[in-house]
């Protein structure tokens, strides 16, 4: 993800730099890094970890609590319903 993307990311949500950063526990001045790409006229390269907290807020996860998940989606289909219970994917507030 380059800083263009994560701008359009938090736009597309429709939050402020503030809002993004509450929901990644970040500050606002390292959101206002991320967007700008750079820190003191150095690179700033957003993590992995932070990439992946975004998918995982742009789909309305805003907490995981550490199970097990399938390794793909046929490990959740049995017989035409659902063979993993989805409230013990990951916890949705």
């Amino acid at each position: 993800m380059d800083s263009d993307s994560f701008r359009q990311w938090r736009r597309a949500l429709g939050w402020k730099q503030k809002d993004a950063a509450d929901r990644l526990g970040l500050k606002k001045r390292v959101i206002q890094y991320y967007e700008k790409g750079d820190r003191d006229g150095k690179r700033v390269e957003i993590p992995r970890s932070v990439e992946l907290a975004c998918l995982a807020l742009s789909m309305g996860i805003e907490r995981y609590d550490g199970r097990a998940l399938p390794r793909d989606a046929s490990d959740l289909l049995g017989r035409g319903r659902l063979a993993v219970d989805p409230s013990t994917i990951a916890s949705l507030d």
